[in-house]
């Protein structure tokens, strides 16, 4: 009988007590419970999870490869004794909080009006990208290799003359060329033009900067033709290079006045002459005007001044860096001016982006002559600006 009874209470789910506690077995309602609390447990482990994993891919593909800042305060630590105060001016509000440097100079007398963000601009050596393109340009057309009509084929069935291949600064282009000049021509231009050397006169803290002994070793004289590869080249050097393009051949020494009594005693000091490409700096000066007028540098131009130039994109050390070298050439001013502007920074920097900060320097530079001339200010005996 009490057999009967323990399996019927084991049959309606009930446990039967004796002197000692039993056991508690669990029903199959209890299990089922568990499995399902179990299984919730482990979902939501595995959707935290995998909300880690989607954050941390997001921040992966935020990851940028540049690793200088591009704003700052660019004039911090400059010295501004001996510069024209006008002209500085004007640079600092082209520039504003960007980070680089403007440097300006006289090209009929190698005087440097204006520097700013000093020890990027004198210090500094870096890449000069595609803004060597005008000296590989002028070192074939010299040579005889390509001509001003000469058409090469660039991609597809495209082919470029050298005043499309400056305006729209072609790599293929000048890859060409420079295979076609080969390394030890490309050298001798090169240093012609003053690479490799200080291109001031007693100007502290100058570097040199540098001219690879030989070719890259990957991509050969076509990189280094196209983009620059294994050049350091410093603002004031771009700075020289210009100045002698935009007055036909004369490669000034760049003299830099830190006080107004070197200022007032300036004389011009020539370096070399160039002229030998004397019949070669106009088909240059056009590819120049092109890149202003519908290239790469399209974002310097202005209606009221002829502005020539050529501009470099490319990355270094974490940088990427934007250049732009420019002169003014209006038959109406007397003043003439070369602009050399260096970005530096993230992808925001780049070459049209510098002409276009270059582009506001010519631009309130010129208003200000017509201003200043509308009062019969007088300049100084260097031609700089007075207030």
């Amino acid at each position: 009988m009490a057999i009967l009874v323990v399996a019927a209470l084991w049959t309606l789910g009930i446990q039967p007590l004796s002197g000692a506690a039993q056991p508690s077995i669990p029903s199959g309602s209890s299990r089922t419970s568990a499995i399902h609390t179990s299984r919730r447990r482990a979902l939501i482990v595995r959707n935290a999870s995998a909300r880690r994993v989607r954050r941390h891919r997001r921040r992966v593909t935020r990851w940028s490869p540049w690793h200088v800042g591009s704003f700052g305060d660019s004039a911090d630590g400059d010295d501004p004794s001996g510069e024209d105060p006008v002209v500085r001016e004007v640079a600092l509000q082209a520039l504003g909080r960007w980070n680089g440097s403007v440097v300006v100079v006289d090209p009929n007398s190698g005087r440097v009006l204006s520097v700013v963000n000093q020890k990027l601009a004198l210090s500094g050596a870096f890449t000069p990208c595609s803004t060597f393109k005008p000296v590989v340009a002028l070192a074939a057309l010299k040579e005889g290799i390509i001509s001003p009509e000469t058409k090469l084929r660039v991609y597809g069935q495209k082919r470029m003359n050298v005043t499309d291949a400056l305006a729209h600064s072609n790599n293929m282009f000048f890859a060409k060329l420079g295979e076609m000049l080969g390394f030890r021509r490309v050298s001798e231009y090169a240093h012609e033009f003053g690479l490799g050397e200080r291109a001031g006169l007693n100007i502290a803290d100058e570097s040199a900067g540098r001219f690879p002994p030989e070719p890259p070793k990957v991509g050969g004289v076509g990189l280094l033709t196209s983009f620059g590869q294994d050049i350091e080249i410093t603002s004031l050097q771009l700075a020289s290079i210009v100045s002698a393009i935009a007055n036909g051949g004369t490669l000034y020494y760049l003299q830099y006045p830190r006080t107004p009594e070197e200022a007032a005693h300036f004389e011009p000091r020539v370096r070399r002459q160039l002229d030998d490409l004397e019949n070669y700096f106009p088909d240059v000066k056009q590819g120049m005007a092109a890149a202003v007028m519908y290239g790469t540098a399209r974002s310097a131009f202005d209606p009221d001044e002829q502005i020539l130039g050529k501009t470099g994109t490319c990355s270094e050390d974490g940088a990427r860096l934007g250049w732009f070298a420019s002169y003014s050439s209006s038959s109406d001013s007397e003043h003439k001016y070369v602009v050399v502007v260096l970005l530096r920074g993230g992808r925001m920097m780049f070459g049209p982006h510098a002409a276009e900060i270059a582009g506001k320097v010519f631009h309130d530079l010129h208003d200000l002559q017509k201003t200043l001339a509308q009062r019969s200010v007088p300049t100084d005996a260097t031609g700089s600006l007075q207030q």
